[in-house]
């Protein structure tokens, strides 16, 4: 369920971790220039001649701390449901009736505050470069989940867990997927697939490791096991190191912070551009995507809690999480290759599909009276889970184009904080006033379906605007050959004059 970026990290804007593209050899120098026009003039060579990336190398090691970076953030959170068990049984003693409400709370806030910090996280990598941003925050999200390990009570977590541990991990994730974009161009989709498929692994395998320590050593203990794997994230961020500066570059060192400079201190507008919500079918995207998003946590924190109430009997029930990880590794493998088949925006109706999937999954989740049937279900969720992920970032650049796509991506993850944090809470307070689950996987499956419906729409309207576009253009080109028509005839009319008035 990690939405990829990958690919719009490509054309993201360089900086800090981004050394500037190598001068050609025949080039002189900007010598004759004074230290503000050569500052400028050098960043301006920046911006238009980035550094071809190497496709390979060092990039090997970078993509495989970005897959480490992807399965420890998303592995965790979507094995929330075995840690979601254990947190009712370990605080689960003082306000019983509401415990499922107020746990549900730590495990959507710590998944909310991964979105919603990525817009923020995008601008400090612009700042100060993925390595540092990378580091920084894999730091905080060790310290974030090792005082959760000392805490007494479940209001702590809110802080420790979901706030602070997730913040470090939005900052340690954000430079993971811009990295890869500095590194890889022509091989950049089999990167991107080998990263996203980081999250898939660890979703498998989580649930029985953590279901293994927290039976021997407990929650607490079990929670300090997790921050070893922050604690590698921490190391891996020291990969993302810039790609290796030229004599040329190093000659321009100061035309490099003086443009380093002017970004930190240039209007918001730099870093936030809201005028990519005038395009329509994108503001469209942007509400639809959220809508859909209300009901689809909730089956990643509740899930198995249901099938410890319903499936008692059963040994393994973190199988239902192992079978959603595995197709969802699955679906985004043969979706993303679909989806380089299908043309421009009608992408949007496999994202149609999956929402409709995935909702009418979320209803069935209920009517499985039968283990295996619930496995079934699972398998089904996890694939079109997958589909909905791996085109996100083409959609996007077919909506508002390489050039601000990195900033629709950010600003579509921080809209989908909303929904993911407060429809599990939702669910557990279905659960405690009625003593069942059944009503709120019902609920859950109804905003798919309505944010899928939603969806449906952006084709015609994309289609629709670039109708406008092209009257607009043709009529602005038929007026310009008018123009032209116009100036040739009078200047043709004022030769033959002058030379009317020679002869006479």
């Amino acid at each position: 369920m990690v939405p990829s970026q990958e690919e719009p990290a490509a054309v993201q804007g360089t900086s800090e971790e981004q050394p500037p593209g190598p001068v050609p050899m025949g080039e002189a120098p900007l010598s004759d220039a004074g230290p503000s026009e050569g500052s400028e003039a050098a960043a301006e060579k920046v911006e238009v001649e980035p550094r071809e990336p190497p496709e390979g190398g060092w990039g090997w090691l970078v993509m495989l701390a970005a897959m480490w970076c992807n399965g420890s953030v998303f592995g965790i959170q979507n094995a929330c449901g075995v840690l979601f068990v254990s947190m009712l049984k370990t605080f689960g003693s003082k306000d019983g009736d509401k415990m499922v409400f107020k746990t549900a709370w730590v495990s959507s806030l710590s998944m909310g505050m991964i979105f919603f910090c990525c817009p923020i996280a995008s601008v400090f990598t612009d700042i100060f470069g993925c390595r540092k941003t990378a580091v920084m925050g894999a730091a905080v999200g060790f310290v974030g989940l090792m005082s959760s390990s000392f805490v007494s009570s479940i209001e702590p977590l809110y802080l420790t867990y979901g706030i602070i541990f997730a913040c470090g991990c939005s900052f340690a994730y954000q430079p993971s997927l811009v990295i890869l974009g500095h590194y890889f161009k022509k091989r950049l989709g089999l990167v991107n697939g080998i990263v996203t498929a980081g999250s898939s692994v660890f979703t498998i395998l989580l649930p029985l490791l953590l279901r293994v320590l927290i039976g021997s050593v407990g929650l607490s203990n079990t929670l300090r096991v997790l921050c070893i794997f922050m604690f590698v994230l921490f190391l891996a961020g020291f990969t993302y190191r810039p790609l290796a500066s030229s004599a040329k570059d190093k000659e321009s060192k100061s035309s490099r912070f003086s443009l380093f400079s002017r970004r930190k201190f240039s209007p918001p507008k730099k870093f936030f551009n809201f005028g990519i919500f005038k395009v329509t079918a994108y503001a469209v995207w942007a509400v639809g995507i959220p809508l859909a998003l209300f009901g689809y946590f909730v089956p990643y924190v509740h899930l198995l809690k249901h099938v410890n109430e319903r499936f008692q009997d059963e040994n393994h029930k973190e199988v239902v999480l192992m079978c959603i990880g595995i197709t969802s590794g699955v679906g985004r493998l043969l979706f993303g290759r679909i989806a380089d088949y299908v043309p421009g925006v009608k992408k949007v109706y496999l994202q149609v599909l999956s929402f409709f999937f995935i909702g009418l999954m979320s209803m069935m989740i209920p009517l499985c009276s039968v283990f295996g049937a619930l496995i079934a279900v699972c398998l089904v969720m996890g694939l079109f889970d997958g589909c909905f992920i791996s085109i996100m970032a083409p959609i996007a650049f077919e909506l508002v184009g390489a050039q601000d796509v990195s900033q629709a991506i950010g600003f579509l993850l921080g809209f989908m904080s909303i929904p993911m944090t407060v429809g599990p809470p939702i669910a557990g307070l279905l659960r405690d006033k009625l003593d069942s689950y059944d009503v709120a996987f019902y609920l859950a499956g109804i905003p798919p379906l309505v944010g899928g419906t939603v969806l449906c729409f952006i084709p015609w309207i994309h289609s629709k605007k670039q109708r406008e576009i092209s009257k607009t253009t043709g009529g602005e080109k038929m007026e310009k050959m008018l123009d032209n028509q116009n100036s040739l005839l009078s200047s043709s009319s004022g030769i033959f004059k002058k030379e009317s008035d020679s002869i006479i």
